[in-house]
């Protein structure tokens, strides 16, 4: 392996884990979770702490049978994780094709709700927006603001326009204002590093080769805003990056899976 592995938090692996084999909606135990976990080196009490806490968030609910807890997806976990798959594996990372026109947000949040400001930070970051300056957020991607912003309590402070750049305004400029694509860069080729090579791993399992790569590239898709191709640095990594991670992916999955169904213990079972 090329690099040390980046430590990853067990509720990160645990979405991803729910993700590929939680979605069929059957409960599965807290002894499952952390023998997984334990793989991959996260230990027990990080496993069920997190458990605990995406059970508190709502993301998760819990049964009991005898002595032993089980977990299975909330509604709105469900709706969570099958979003985040279209945004992981289903979007690109660079935008081909665009028309040159932004989506712009701006908002102002009272001091009093600064929860609910984060909360639409992190929101605005998930769907590819950048912060322009203090308020204002943008993005190359045609955002619906009513789909964005659903359920939000704050979608009344928020105001949303689409709006093409004025003549002799520079869009690269604009970009480097908004994101670190340096850093991001960073990111991708230190992936590259640890996947694009003839063993990513060698000693893991293909489960655990498959949490950890479906990990990290959830932790880097979701600072990557899918920038227009002619607004990127030349030899770009992100698209090296997806087609390795897709390939991955698919190699592993049914390896992946022989050894997760062998693992698991479900509810009922």
């Amino acid at each position: 392996m090329s690099g040390q592995h980046p430590s990853v938090h067990a509720q990160s692996v645990l979405l991803t884990f729910c993700g590929a084999y939680v979605l069929d909606q059957r409960a599965v135990s807290a002894t499952s979770f952390v023998h997984v976990l334990g793989e991959i080196g996260i230990g027990e009490y990080a496993t069920r702490s997190a458990l605990t806490r995406m059970a508190r968030n709502g993301l998760l609910h819990t049964s009991r049978s005898g002595r032993q807890v089980y977990y299975g997806l909330s509604d709105a976990g469900r709706v969570l994780l099958t979003e985040a798959a279209t945004r992981v594996w289903d979007k690109g990372v660079v935008l081909r094709r665009w028309n040159g026109e932004w989506t712009l947000f701006g908002f102002s949040i009272p001091e009093s709700r600064r929860d609910e400001r984060h909360s639409l930070r992190s929101r605005l970051t998930w769907a590819g927006f950048g912060m322009l300056q203090h308020g204002l957020w943008i993005s190359p991607q045609p955002i619906d603001p009513h789909l964005l912003l659903a359920e939000s309590d704050v979608a009344h402070f928020v105001h949303g326009f689409v709006a093409r750049p004025t003549s002799g305004t520079d869009v690269d400029t604009i970009i480097a204002s908004a994101w670190d694509l340096e850093s991001l860069a960073a990111r991708y080729r230190t992936f590259l590093a640890r996947w694009d090579v003839p063993e990513p791993l060698p000693g893991a399992t293909d489960l655990s080769r498959q949490l950890l790569l479906a990990t990290e590239w959830l932790l880097l898709v979701r600072e990557d805003p899918c920038l227009p191709l002619q607004h990127l640095p030349e030899g770009w990594p992100g698209a090296r990056a997806q087609s390795v991670a897709r390939a991955l992916r698919a190699t592993l999955a049914g390896p992946a899976r022989v050894i997760a169904e062998r693992t698991i213990v479900r509810l009922d079972d």
